[in-house]
């Protein structure tokens, strides 16, 4: 199943590669060998849409997805960040990678520079999706889209997309150019956009990239009571993750069960199935450290829930699921 961005022309697969993760930083490390071995599982399975950012290990994971779709660029619909940066101090501080600052800036020169950056990392000549990462207060959105329509004609990149944005943001946006995309967090648990971004999307034909959407792998079902987590893994210190909360998603995944023998799907799959029907939802990006997790969720794009489906998953989640991400703000 493939879905458009926006109004760019450009067609990518709905279920999308994710590459936070494989770029170890907040998640425990790396291993290259899976990782790039997981994306190729995920192209050969039909997937186009791989998503990184310079931010993702300062530069690690951009390189790992250079290497993996090396031969096979032109099966891929690439997506990637700017606007976090440790090149310069000008901006907005925003937190410390071992030891340096990294700021959320956006000026133009700083705009075209990391383009290069990235374009050099992912050994390719033009980004397909390229997208603010973190909106920096200090810099005018005016004078940011000026940098990316510039790069954009200059074909750099080809469609402009915004992520962790608020409402005042995206209308500046659509004010002063073509936005194409925005990436937000949605999920089960994390739905506030659905009376926010998404109706402004709706409204202006701006596509919807969920990431997150397996709530950082909560919703898989698969992280038990016993599981501890090292290291600087993000997940560790998350409230959202206390055994309560397992305990939760242990029994919305019991009550779901039928729905996903119905589909032959596993937890997951039904997930970024649920989530790919949601109004103004056009891309779910999950995340894969192995084939095996990289072809789970390739499938998923295969399943087609029905209106009792998603009235069962809907009343499981209202019984289990609401005010987890309260108890993790």
């Amino acid at each position: 199943m493939t879905r458009s961005i926006g109004a760019s022309g450009i067609e990518a697969s709905a279920v999308g590669v994710g590459t936070w993760a494989i770029g170890g930083w907040m998640w425990g490390g790396t291993d290259e060998k899976a990782a790039i071995a997981a994306i190729h599982a995920a192209i050969d399975e039909g997937l186009s849409l791989v998503d990184t950012a310079p931010a993702y290990g300062q530069g690690v994971s951009e390189s790992i997805v250079g290497r993996a779709i090396k031969g096979r660029r032109d099966k891929v619909v690439l997506a990637t960040k700017c606007g976090l940066v440790w090149h310069t101090q000008q901006g907005n501080h925003f937190f410390d990678y071992e030891g340096r600052p990294v700021h959320r800036y956006l000026g133009k020169e700083s705009v075209v520079y990391e383009v290069e950056q990235s374009l050099k990392r992912l050994d390719t000549d033009v980004i397909d999706l390229y997208i603010t990462h973190w909106q920096d207060p200090t810099t005018p959105i005016a004078e940011t889209m000026e940098a990316l329509e510039r790069l954009k004609a200059q074909g750099k990149i080809r469609a402009i997309g915004a992520s962790n944005t608020s409402v005042d943001d995206v209308s500046a946006y659509l004010a002063t150019g073509k936005l194409d995309a925005l990436q937000e967090e949605y999920s089960m648990v994390k739905r506030g956009i659905e009376s926010t971004l998404l109706p402004l999307c709706i409204e202006n034909r701006v596509s919807m990239l969920s990431y997150s959407s397996l709530a950082l792998g909560l919703l898989t079902g698969r992280i038990g009571p016993q599981r501890t987590f090292d290291g600087d893994d993000l997940r560790k210190n998350n409230p959202m993750f206390s055994v309560g909360n397992r305990e939760k998603v242990a029994a919305f995944v019991r009550d779901i069960a039928p729905v996903a023998a119905r589909h032959a799907a596993t937890t997951a799959q039904l997930v970024i199935a649920w989530t790919l029907r949601q109004p103004g939802i056009t891309f779910a990006l999950c995340g894969a450290r192995n084939p095996e997790q990289a072809i789970e969720n390739a499938r998923a794009g295969r399943i087609r829930l029905d209106d009792d489906d998603l009235g069962r998953i809907a009343s499981a989640a209202e019984r289990h699921l609401v005010g987890l991400d309260r108890e993790a703000a």
